[in-house]
């Protein structure tokens, strides 16, 4: 049974860093994409970033800011955000493809992510 599980959310000030973890588990993504989405209140859930190999892309509203990466002898992949703004606050979830294209296969639940002004 393949799980993702997200840490590192929590409440920051305005230009603050977080930096959110996944780590799958039940299956290893080492040939396919690991990625992050977000969902605000009220808000569909969008996509921020994601990465397979030798790609990665990233949301327009967050290029300069968030940093993706992946450990993959730790089947781990991570968010570093800095310079945050109210507007990232947003539940954010992980997600991961055995394939390098295409739809996602499996989520995680979630982390919670505040910023305050």
């Amino acid at each position: 049974q393949v799980q993702l599980v997200e840490s590192g959310g929590g409440l920051v000030q305005a230009g603050g860093s977080l930096r959110l973890s996944c780590v799958a588990s039940g299956q290893t993504f080492s040939d396919g994409r690991m990625g992050w989405f977000r969902q605000g209140p009220g808000k569909e859930r969008e996509f921020v970033a994601h990465m397979s190999t030798g790609i990665i892309s990233y949301a327009d509203s967050v290029k300069g800011r968030f940093t993706i990466s992946r450990d993959n002898a730790k089947n781990t992949v991570y968010l570093q955000m800095n310079s945050l703004k109210p507007e990232d606050t947003a539940v954010y979830f992980c997600a991961a493809s055995a394939s390098a294209v295409g739809k996602y296969d499996y989520w995680g639940q979630g982390t919670q992510v505040t910023v305050s002004s």
